[in-house]
Protein backbone atom coordinates (compact mmCIF):
# COMPACT_ATOMS: atom_id res chain seq x y z
CA UNK A 1 0.00 0.00 0.00
CA UNK A 2 2.55 2.52 -1.05
CA UNK A 3 0.10 5.53 -1.55
CA UNK A 4 0.49 5.75 2.47
CA UNK A 5 3.44 6.95 4.53
CA UNK A 6 2.12 7.21 8.28
CA UNK A 7 3.99 5.25 10.41
CA UNK A 8 2.35 1.43 11.64
CA UNK A 9 -0.93 1.67 13.54
CA UNK A 10 1.07 -0.95 15.84
CA UNK A 11 0.42 0.35 19.02
CA UNK A 12 -3.10 1.20 20.98
CA UNK A 13 -3.73 3.07 24.15
CA UNK A 14 -6.92 2.34 26.47
CA UNK A 15 -8.85 4.60 28.05
CA UNK A 16 -12.18 4.72 29.50
CA UNK A 17 -13.96 8.42 28.26
CA UNK A 18 -17.20 6.87 29.50
CA UNK A 19 -18.75 4.49 31.38
CA UNK A 20 -16.91 2.33 34.28
CA UNK A 21 -15.33 -0.71 33.39
CA UNK A 22 -17.37 -3.46 35.56
CA UNK A 23 -14.12 -5.99 35.62
CA UNK A 24 -10.61 -5.60 35.10
CA UNK A 25 -10.02 -9.30 34.15
CA UNK A 26 -11.61 -8.14 30.79
CA UNK A 27 -9.26 -5.71 29.88
CA UNK A 28 -6.29 -7.89 30.71
CA UNK A 29 -7.77 -10.44 28.45
CA UNK A 30 -8.49 -7.65 25.70
CA UNK A 31 -4.63 -6.66 25.99
CA UNK A 32 -3.56 -10.34 25.33
CA UNK A 33 -5.85 -10.54 22.68
CA UNK A 34 -4.26 -7.42 20.68
CA UNK A 35 -1.04 -8.97 21.64
CA UNK A 36 -1.84 -11.89 19.47
CA UNK A 37 -2.74 -9.39 16.56
CA UNK A 38 0.57 -8.14 16.86
CA UNK A 39 -0.14 -4.52 18.48
CA UNK A 40 1.39 -3.27 21.81
CA UNK A 41 -0.79 -1.63 24.16
CA UNK A 42 -0.58 0.92 27.00
CA UNK A 43 -3.94 1.10 29.65
CA UNK A 44 -4.41 5.11 30.67
CA UNK A 45 -3.82 5.00 34.48
CA UNK A 46 -8.00 5.86 35.17
CA UNK A 47 -9.33 3.36 33.09
CA UNK A 48 -10.92 1.63 35.94
CA UNK A 49 -11.41 4.06 37.55
CA UNK A 50 -15.13 4.20 39.57
CA UNK A 51 -17.03 7.34 39.90
CA UNK A 52 -20.96 6.45 40.52
CA UNK A 53 -21.50 5.11 36.72
CA UNK A 54 -18.47 6.46 35.27
CA UNK A 55 -15.22 5.51 34.52
CA UNK A 56 -13.22 8.33 37.02
CA UNK A 57 -15.50 12.00 37.45
CA UNK A 58 -15.64 14.33 34.71
CA UNK A 59 -12.25 15.96 35.40
CA UNK A 60 -10.81 12.64 35.35
CA UNK A 61 -11.84 11.56 32.23
CA UNK A 62 -10.99 14.41 30.66
CA UNK A 63 -7.48 14.16 31.90
CA UNK A 64 -7.27 10.77 30.34
CA UNK A 65 -8.30 12.23 26.75
CA UNK A 66 -5.66 14.60 27.35
CA UNK A 67 -3.02 11.94 28.03
CA UNK A 68 -4.06 10.20 25.37
CA UNK A 69 -3.69 12.33 22.96
CA UNK A 70 -0.02 13.39 24.47
CA UNK A 71 1.10 9.32 24.74
CA UNK A 72 3.41 7.64 22.34
CA UNK A 73 0.62 4.73 20.54
CA UNK A 74 -0.41 6.04 17.19
CA UNK A 75 -4.04 4.40 17.97
CA UNK A 76 -6.32 5.61 21.02
CA UNK A 77 -9.31 2.81 21.85
CA UNK A 78 -12.15 3.57 24.63
CA UNK A 79 -12.17 0.53 26.81
CA UNK A 80 -16.74 0.74 26.50
CA UNK A 81 -19.43 2.82 25.78
CA UNK A 82 -22.07 3.56 28.22
CA UNK A 83 -22.69 6.80 29.33
CA UNK A 84 -20.36 10.05 29.61
CA UNK A 85 -19.44 11.66 27.11
CA UNK A 86 -22.03 14.49 26.91
CA UNK A 87 -21.23 15.44 30.12
CA UNK A 88 -18.07 16.53 28.62
CA UNK A 89 -17.67 17.41 25.30
CA UNK A 90 -17.94 21.64 25.79
CA UNK A 91 -14.81 20.90 27.55
CA UNK A 92 -12.75 19.02 25.10
CA UNK A 93 -10.27 20.84 23.35
CA UNK A 94 -11.24 19.24 19.72
CA UNK A 95 -8.29 20.96 17.82
CA UNK A 96 -5.92 19.39 19.81
CA UNK A 97 -7.36 16.07 19.56
CA UNK A 98 -7.45 16.21 15.43
CA UNK A 99 -3.92 17.73 16.17
CA UNK A 100 -2.81 14.90 17.56
CA UNK A 101 -2.64 13.24 14.75
CA UNK A 102 -4.20 9.55 16.70
CA UNK A 103 -6.59 6.89 15.74
CA UNK A 104 -9.63 7.07 17.53
CA UNK A 105 -11.63 3.54 17.63
CA UNK A 106 -14.95 3.06 19.56
CA UNK A 107 -18.82 2.95 19.19
CA UNK A 108 -21.79 3.46 21.36
CA UNK A 109 -21.67 6.69 23.49
CA UNK A 110 -18.17 7.42 21.65
CA UNK A 111 -20.22 7.89 18.61
CA UNK A 112 -20.55 11.27 20.58
CA UNK A 113 -16.67 11.57 20.55
CA UNK A 114 -16.49 10.27 16.77
CA UNK A 115 -19.06 12.92 15.59
CA UNK A 116 -17.71 15.81 17.46
CA UNK A 117 -14.35 15.79 16.34
CA UNK A 118 -15.87 15.79 12.65
CA UNK A 119 -18.05 18.37 13.62
CA UNK A 120 -15.15 20.80 14.78
CA UNK A 121 -12.29 19.84 13.23
CA UNK A 122 -13.17 17.51 10.16
CA UNK A 123 -11.13 14.83 11.64
CA UNK A 124 -12.06 11.54 11.00
CA UNK A 125 -11.84 8.74 13.30
CA UNK A 126 -13.11 5.10 13.58
CA UNK A 127 -16.24 3.48 14.83
CA UNK A 128 -15.55 -0.01 15.87
CA UNK A 129 -14.66 -2.54 18.51
CA UNK A 130 -13.86 -1.89 21.88
CA UNK A 131 -11.52 -3.54 24.32
CA UNK A 132 -14.00 -4.42 26.97
CA UNK A 133 -16.64 -6.09 25.34
CA UNK A 134 -15.06 -7.08 21.19
CA UNK A 135 -11.66 -8.09 22.66
CA UNK A 136 -12.04 -8.24 26.11
CA UNK A 137 -14.95 -11.11 26.04
CA UNK A 138 -14.75 -15.30 26.87
CA UNK A 139 -14.98 -15.63 23.36
CA UNK A 140 -13.75 -13.35 20.31
CA UNK A 141 -15.30 -13.12 17.16
CA UNK A 142 -12.69 -13.94 14.28
CA UNK A 143 -14.36 -11.73 11.56
CA UNK A 144 -14.37 -8.51 13.80
CA UNK A 145 -10.86 -8.76 14.66
CA UNK A 146 -10.11 -9.46 10.91
CA UNK A 147 -12.14 -6.34 9.82
CA UNK A 148 -10.34 -3.92 12.49
CA UNK A 149 -7.03 -5.03 11.62
CA UNK A 150 -7.62 -4.32 7.72
CA UNK A 151 -9.43 -1.04 8.41
CA UNK A 152 -6.36 0.41 10.46
CA UNK A 153 -4.45 -0.60 7.87
CA UNK A 154 -6.44 0.42 5.04
CA UNK A 155 -6.51 -3.00 3.23
CA UNK A 156 -10.12 -3.39 3.08
CA UNK A 157 -11.13 -1.90 -0.17
CA UNK A 158 -14.98 -3.47 -0.11
CA UNK A 159 -16.83 -4.58 2.90
CA UNK A 160 -19.78 -6.57 1.32
CA UNK A 161 -22.62 -7.57 2.99
CA UNK A 162 -26.39 -9.19 2.59
CA UNK A 163 -28.95 -6.91 1.95
CA UNK A 164 -31.94 -8.59 0.27
CA UNK A 165 -34.43 -5.74 1.16
CA UNK A 166 -32.29 -2.60 0.23
CA UNK A 167 -32.69 0.18 -2.10
CA UNK A 168 -31.15 0.30 -5.23
CA UNK A 169 -28.26 2.69 -4.85
CA UNK A 170 -25.06 3.93 -6.48
CA UNK A 171 -23.63 7.26 -4.56
CA UNK A 172 -20.32 8.31 -2.97
CA UNK A 173 -20.21 10.41 0.14
CA UNK A 174 -18.76 10.79 2.96
CA UNK A 175 -19.77 8.05 5.82
CA UNK A 176 -20.58 9.12 9.38
CA UNK A 177 -23.03 8.00 11.95
CA UNK A 178 -23.08 5.26 14.96
CA UNK A 179 -25.10 5.04 17.20
CA UNK A 180 -29.10 6.57 16.48
CA UNK A 181 -29.24 7.51 20.09
CA UNK A 182 -26.08 9.45 20.35
CA UNK A 183 -26.79 10.81 16.60
CA UNK A 184 -30.48 11.98 18.14
CA UNK A 185 -28.69 13.43 21.17
CA UNK A 186 -26.97 16.36 19.16
CA UNK A 187 -29.45 17.80 16.49
CA UNK A 188 -29.34 21.52 17.49
CA UNK A 189 -26.00 21.37 19.16
CA UNK A 190 -22.31 22.47 17.66
CA UNK A 191 -20.96 18.76 18.00
CA UNK A 192 -23.74 17.64 15.04
CA UNK A 193 -21.51 17.59 11.88
CA UNK A 194 -23.22 19.33 8.98
CA UNK A 195 -22.98 16.83 6.11
CA UNK A 196 -24.80 17.33 2.82
CA UNK A 197 -24.80 13.97 0.30
CA UNK A 198 -23.48 11.98 3.17
CA UNK A 199 -23.66 8.46 3.64
CA UNK A 200 -25.39 7.91 7.41
CA UNK A 201 -24.89 4.68 9.22
CA UNK A 202 -27.14 3.97 12.18
CA UNK A 203 -27.54 1.31 15.25
CA UNK A 204 -29.19 1.02 18.44
CA UNK A 205 -29.40 -1.35 21.57
CA UNK A 206 -32.42 -1.73 23.72
CA UNK A 207 -34.88 0.60 21.91
CA UNK A 208 -38.29 -0.16 21.42
CA UNK A 209 -39.20 0.06 17.62
CA UNK A 210 -41.37 2.93 18.54
CA UNK A 211 -38.12 5.18 19.81
CA UNK A 212 -36.20 4.30 17.10
CA UNK A 213 -38.97 5.82 14.89
CA UNK A 214 -39.58 9.12 16.90
CA UNK A 215 -35.38 9.79 17.11
CA UNK A 216 -35.30 8.93 13.16
CA UNK A 217 -38.42 10.91 13.36
CA UNK A 218 -36.29 13.38 14.77
CA UNK A 219 -33.65 13.31 12.51
CA UNK A 220 -35.80 13.85 9.54
CA UNK A 221 -37.81 17.05 10.61
CA UNK A 222 -34.54 18.47 11.67
CA UNK A 223 -33.99 18.30 8.19
CA UNK A 224 -31.03 15.74 8.18
CA UNK A 225 -32.34 12.70 6.74
CA UNK A 226 -33.18 14.31 3.33
CA UNK A 227 -29.79 15.67 3.12
CA UNK A 228 -27.89 12.24 2.86
CA UNK A 229 -27.63 10.31 -0.31
CA UNK A 230 -28.14 6.84 1.97
CA UNK A 231 -29.01 5.59 5.24
CA UNK A 232 -27.10 2.63 6.08
CA UNK A 233 -29.39 0.31 9.25
CA UNK A 234 -27.09 -1.77 10.73
CA UNK A 235 -28.39 -4.17 13.91
CA UNK A 236 -30.88 -2.99 16.16
CA UNK A 237 -30.91 -5.40 18.87
CA UNK A 238 -31.93 -6.62 22.45
CA UNK A 239 -35.85 -4.57 22.65
CA UNK A 240 -38.76 -6.06 23.66
CA UNK A 241 -42.15 -5.70 21.66
CA UNK A 242 -45.24 -4.98 24.10
CA UNK A 243 -49.11 -6.10 23.98
CA UNK A 244 -50.02 -2.86 22.56
CA UNK A 245 -47.64 -3.43 19.52
CA UNK A 246 -50.29 -5.56 17.28
CA UNK A 247 -47.97 -5.90 14.61
CA UNK A 248 -46.30 -2.83 14.73
CA UNK A 249 -42.21 -3.74 14.74
CA UNK A 250 -38.66 -2.90 13.25
CA UNK A 251 -40.15 -3.46 9.77
CA UNK A 252 -43.03 -1.07 10.54
CA UNK A 253 -40.35 1.64 11.07
CA UNK A 254 -38.58 1.04 7.60
CA UNK A 255 -41.62 0.74 5.76
CA UNK A 256 -42.51 4.38 7.24
CA UNK A 257 -38.77 5.76 7.04
CA UNK A 258 -38.69 4.52 3.15
CA UNK A 259 -42.47 6.44 2.87
CA UNK A 260 -41.05 9.27 4.50
CA UNK A 261 -37.92 10.24 3.89
CA UNK A 262 -36.89 9.54 -0.11
CA UNK A 263 -33.84 8.51 0.19
CA UNK A 264 -32.32 5.06 -0.76
CA UNK A 265 -32.41 2.76 2.65
CA UNK A 266 -29.91 -0.15 3.00
CA UNK A 267 -30.60 -2.53 5.97
CA UNK A 268 -28.15 -5.34 7.02
CA UNK A 269 -24.89 -3.93 8.11
CA UNK A 270 -22.74 -6.07 9.91
CA UNK A 271 -22.46 -3.14 13.08
CA UNK A 272 -24.24 -2.69 16.22
CA UNK A 273 -23.87 -3.70 20.01
CA UNK A 274 -23.24 -7.19 18.07
CA UNK A 275 -20.77 -10.00 17.88
CA UNK A 276 -19.53 -9.46 13.78
CA UNK A 277 -19.34 -5.54 13.50
CA UNK A 278 -17.02 -4.23 11.37
CA UNK A 279 -14.52 -0.79 12.01
CA UNK A 280 -15.80 2.27 9.71
CA UNK A 281 -14.14 5.21 8.47
CA UNK A 282 -16.39 8.02 10.28
CA UNK A 283 -15.30 11.47 8.10
CA UNK A 284 -14.20 9.21 5.02
CA UNK A 285 -15.51 9.85 0.96
CA UNK A 286 -16.72 6.03 0.59
CA UNK A 287 -19.04 4.51 -2.17
CA UNK A 288 -22.29 2.36 -2.00
CA UNK A 289 -23.86 0.47 -4.14
CA UNK A 290 -26.44 -2.41 -4.10
CA UNK A 291 -27.08 -5.04 -6.20
CA UNK A 292 -28.66 -8.99 -6.63
CA UNK A 293 -29.58 -8.82 -2.84
CA UNK A 294 -25.91 -7.60 -1.83
CA UNK A 295 -24.48 -4.16 -0.82
CA UNK A 296 -20.89 -2.85 -1.41
CA UNK A 297 -19.75 -0.30 0.78
CA UNK A 298 -15.87 0.90 -0.88
CA UNK A 299 -14.09 1.85 1.84
CA UNK A 300 -10.81 2.01 -0.01
CA UNK A 301 -10.83 3.83 -4.01
CA UNK A 302 -7.48 3.10 -6.25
Amino acid sequence: MGHHHEPPLDGIYLFSPSGVVPEEKALTRARARLKELGFRTTMDRTALAIHERFAGTDSQRLAAINRAIKQKQPVVMATRGGYGLSRILPAIDWKAVAQSGKTFVGLSDFTLFNLALLAKTGAGSFSGPMAFHDFGGQKTDDLTMALFVEALNRELEILSFEAPDADAVDARGVLWGGNLAMVASLVGTPFMPRIKGGILFLEDVAEHPYRIERMLAQLWQAGILERQKAIVLGQFTDYKLGPLDNGFDLPSVITWLRKTVKVPVIPGLPYGHVPVKATLPIGRKVGIATEDGMAYLVLEEH
